[in-house]
C-alpha cells in the first residue's frame, strides 16, 4: 500500500486568496509568506484575470460615483 503525500507545488491557491492576494497588491502592502505562496503555488493566470475583472469593477464603481456627484 502506497501512502499518498501531497506536494505543495502541486496544491493550488484558492479562489479567495487569490482575491485577498489581487486586493492587497492593489493597496500596494502583502505579508511576505503569502508573497511566497503566490508565486511558488499559484498560476499567473488566475491572478491576471482576477486583476483585470477587479480593476474593471474599480473603475466602474468609480465612474459611478462620479456620475452620482455630477448629477446631484
Amino acid at each position: 500500500m502506497t501512502s499518498r503525500k501531497s506536494n505543495p507545488k502541486q496544491e493550488a491557491v484558492s479562489l479567495i486568496n487569490v482575491i485577498q492576494s489581487v486586493l492587497w497588491a492593489m493597496l500596494g502592502v502583502q505579508s511576505t509568506r503569502n508573497h511566497k505562496r503566490d508565486f511558488t503555488k499559484g498560476k499567473a493566470s488566475h491572478y491576471i484575470i482576477i486583476g483585470i475583472i477587479m480593476t474593471t469593477a474599480f473603475v466602474v464603481l468609480l465612474l459611478a460615483a462620479v456620475q452620482l456627484t455630477v448629477n446631484s
